[in-house]
């Protein structure tokens, strides 16, 4: 069982870097497009944010996993079931973007706009600008904000558990159930969940330092 809970928390730790990578990429896509001046980018991304973190975070994973295949059996006549953990990523990422897009669009605001002057004025393009001016002097400001959120991340995987993905709350109470000893192994999950969030804060910490040494 012990080992079974193991590969669980493999399972968990992947889900959740997984949706960490996506969520990131969605975050970056819509503060940029928050930035922009063009409203067609602005309202829809604004509309979406909103609504996720309007909505429990239940929902939005009970609804991304049923409703994909509602939706796509209404388009095509054809029910596909979707993979649990394919849908699970979908629906962390989108909920850890949803928070992160407003963390990285304050750290946007916060580099100096004489950034971006000196860059124009030196023949840089915007995306060139962007990614190797103002987007590393962001991270700065970002870090602290993000690193909470990947935190918050690590524990909304066990939401997932629902859909069947078998991750490690899943794997516990599965285990709970067949040896009638449900605080043993909730406690383990526990456990390892106190293990990783610990080796996160000191990455974290780690990174947040080297990046105050760069930083000014």
């Amino acid at each position: 069982m012990l080992s079974l809970l193991l590969d669980a928390a493999w399972m968990t730790l992947g889900l959740a870097l997984a949706s960490l990578v996506g969520g990131m990429v969605l975050a970056l896509a819509f503060s940029a497009a928050e930035l922009s001046k063009q409203r067609a980018l602005v309202w829809p991304v604004a509309t979406l944010t909103t609504l996720i973190r309007g909505l429990p975070e239940l929902l939005v994973v009970l609804f991304i996993y049923f409703g994909s295949t509602q939706v796509l059996f209404l388009i095509t006549g054809e029910y596909v079931e979707f993979s649990p953990f394919a849908c699970g990523v979908l629906a962390l990422s989108l909920l850890f973007a949803s928070y992160a897009t407003q963390t990285l669009r304050a750290a946007l605001n916060a580099v100096p706009t004489g950034q971006r002057l000196a860059a124009q004025a030196l023949g840089l393009g915007k995306g060139h600008t962007f990614f190797r001016i103002v987007l590393p002097q962001a991270w700065r400001h970002a870090l602290p904000g993000l690193g909470n959120q990947w935190l918050v991340l690590l524990k909304d995987t066990a939401l997932v558990s629902l859909i069947g993905v078998n991750e490690m709350m899943r794997q516990a109470q599965m285990a709970s159930a067949s040896t009638y000893q449900p605080f043993t192994w909730y406690a383990a999950a526990a456990l390892i969940y106190l293990a990783i969030s610990l080796v996160s804060e000191f990455g974290l910490k780690q990174a947040s330092r080297y990046t105050r040494r760069y930083g000014g």
